[in-house]
């Protein structure tokens, strides 16, 4: 593992593998009564966000504080930012503070980077998504949901995803998913294709390491997932494409269109949804749709990226394994999923 995840692009097979087979032990944390680790416990984490944000925030809040650290949220809003305060002041007053990680959510791509480069700051930097650059993270629970979906839990220990065929629909233009889907995929041996109307290709997309369609019909039915991605209004400056109807027509997933996808396949959505554009509400609400299996496995992801960058080399779980958990052993021995005594106090 690199000191910082700031990109998909960075992680390597195995540094991905990892990170998802010890986002499967933190899952079954997730399923005890005490869902907490002491594994953070003195550590401080810093949720800097420049930009509006929901899910991430607070699944990384909730990832952060299952680990036992001390958790410190900023939002631009309301704070020195706003009075123009510079990235580097902020950042060297998160210095001064001490803190051991920062999570980071900027509208400017590049930010994270800088911030982890710069010498400004002493600390992890994780980026939670950077104007249309990257969002590692988000990549990561998606690779990991596809996998527990389409080979199983503990099946898929030790496993890529070689020879799975993902299509990625949709607005890929201002996707900052898109691109980090697309770089972690690749490197896990999948097969990736993008859908969408050309005018919300970038320039640029013949080097991606994926296929590219403008026919949503002929790819469904040899899809074994499909990621719906938002249009996201708020970054366009023109008009992409003539009605929402239309865009619908051409590029929404519907009933008919899932029934055209193999059984096995799965529906996925990074949110937040615009329901009767780029997906109708009878798949949003299908058992074929895992949005909110995405959002669980966020937090599962983030505690593993979290414990793998923070952690050093301790055990997560400091005490023997039980039968139950000797049954799958983990192939790093540094977690088991029997709680501690440490958890219970």
């Amino acid at each position: 593992m690199h000191r910082h995840l700031i990109s998909a692009a960075d992680l390597t097979r195995d540094d991905a593998v990892l990170i998802l087979d010890t986002a499967e032990e933190m899952a079954r944390v997730a399923d005890r009564p005490i869902k907490k680790l002491p594994t953070l416990r003195g550590r401080t984490v810093v949720n800097l966000f420049f930009e509006d944000s929901t899910r991430t925030r607070i699944s990384f809040e909730a990832a952060e504080k299952r680990l036992s650290a001390d958790v410190i949220n900023f939002s631009a809003k309301g704070s020195s930012v706003s009075k123009g305060e510079s990235l580097k002041d902020t950042a060297q007053t998160l210095e001064a503070m001490g803190v051991d990680a920062v999570v980071i959510r900027h509208g400017a791509s590049g930010a994270p980077y800088r911030l982890a480069t710069s010498g400004w700051i002493d600390a992890v930097v994780i980026n939670a998504g950077d104007g249309t650059h990257q969002h590692p993270t988000q990549a990561l629970l998606d690779a990991f949901t596809m996998r527990r979906r389409l080979i199983g839990p503990d099946a898929g220990i030790g496993h890529d995803l070689a020879g799975r065929r993902i299509t990625l629909v949709g607005d890929v233009l201002h996707s900052r998913v898109a691109r980090s889907n697309v770089d972690l995929l690749h490197t896990l041996g999948a097969e990736v294709t993008l859908v969408a109307p050309p005018t919300l290709l970038p320039v640029g997309v013949g080097t991606w390491p994926c296929e590219v369609s403008y026919d949503l019909d002929s790819v469904l039915p040899k899809s074994d997932a499909v990621m719906m991605l938002r249009v996201q209004r708020e970054r366009m400056n023109a008009a992409f494409f003539p009605t929402e109807r239309e865009y619908a027509r051409r590029y929404g997933l519907d009933a008919d269109r899932m029934a055209r996808m193999p059984e096995h396949a799965i529906v996925m959505h990074p949110g937040p949804m615009v329901r009767g554009m780029e997906i109708t509400a009878e798949v949003a609400d299908s058992d074929r749709c895992t949005v909110v299996e995405q959002v669980a496995n966020g937090v599962s992801t983030r505690m593993a990226v979290l414990y793998l960058l923070l952690g050093g080399n301790e055990p997560a779980v400091t005490h023997s394994r039980t039968p139950a958990s000797a049954t799958h052993p983990h192939p790093s021995e540094r977690l088991t999923a029997t709680p501690s005594t440490d958890e219970e106090k």
